[in-house]
């Protein structure tokens, strides 16, 4: 399978698994409201985030979150296109996935549903969805295909 294409099923993959459970979650909203524990640690709750990341920049207008994120999602669509190794196809791939997910969901509902609710004793990291998963998994293995890339003996010219 070429990298394009690699890359192209880790976007649909990403958004998939995103909407589809997103929308599981926002079906049975009420029975999420209070949170149900899946086991110690784990929560899954109903949640909307206006903002980004840990809601970070709560309060900017939709729009512009949307259009930031397409602005990025533009920019690694040119990434993923020139894509020489798997890897970092599907790098790509995952990161625009998980954003376009984000963006369904502000474009529908003016902010981001979230779900998975980790916690330790009483502090809990702030909760996320799959789009969140498919980002930061990118981006690690984009940084795992940046580092291994750079370990490779280099040919010399002439």
């Amino acid at each position: 399978m070429s990298p394009r294409t690699l890359g192209l099923s880790g976007v649909i993959a990403a958004l998939a698994a995103d909407q589809i459970s997103k929308a599981i979650v926002v079906a049975n909203r009420s029975i999420l409201a209070d949170g149900i524990p899946v086991f110690p640690g784990f929560n899954l709750v109903y949640l909307r985030n206006d903002g980004v990341t840990f809601g970070l920049l709560g309060g900017v207008p939709w729009w512009a979150l949307s259009a930031l994120a397409l602005g990025i999602v533009v920019w690694l669509t040119v990434l993923l296109m020139r894509a020489q190794s798997r890897l970092e196809a599907v790098s790509c791939g995952l990161i625009i996935g998980g954003a376009l997910g984000n963006v369904a969901d502000r474009l529908r509902f003016g902010a981001v549903t979230d779900f998975l609710d980790f916690y330790a004793g009483g502090w809990h990291w702030p909760a996320f969805n799959l789009s969140d998963v498919a980002v930061v998994s990118g981006v690690a293995l984009l940084l795992v295909s940046e580092y291994r890339a750079s370990r490779r003996p280099h040919r010399r010219e002439g």
